[in-house]
């Protein structure tokens, strides 16, 4: 079914609810990717560091982790 066949059939306001509805699911989606990239940042962010601090609480030969240097 065209725009135009919708319009002819359901009236002018029918087609502007379609047109505002997909509107507004597009806009909400683009205001999603920042908020989406943001999480994936972080989640990158926070692995670096886990392994960092990993890495450096268990280089010492002989010391399990949490002890510290005897």
């Amino acid at each position: 079914m065209s725009a135009t066949d919708v319009l002819s059939r359901f009236g002018t306001w029918a087609l502007v609810r379609f047109v505002l509805a997909l509107l507004v699911f597009v806009l909400l989606h683009l205001v999603r990717l920042p908020v989406v990239l943001l999480a994936v940042v972080l989640a990158g962010a926070m692995s670096r560091v886990d392994h960092a601090v990993t890495a450096a609480v268990s280089s010492e030969p002989g010391c399990v982790a949490g002890e510290g240097i005897r």
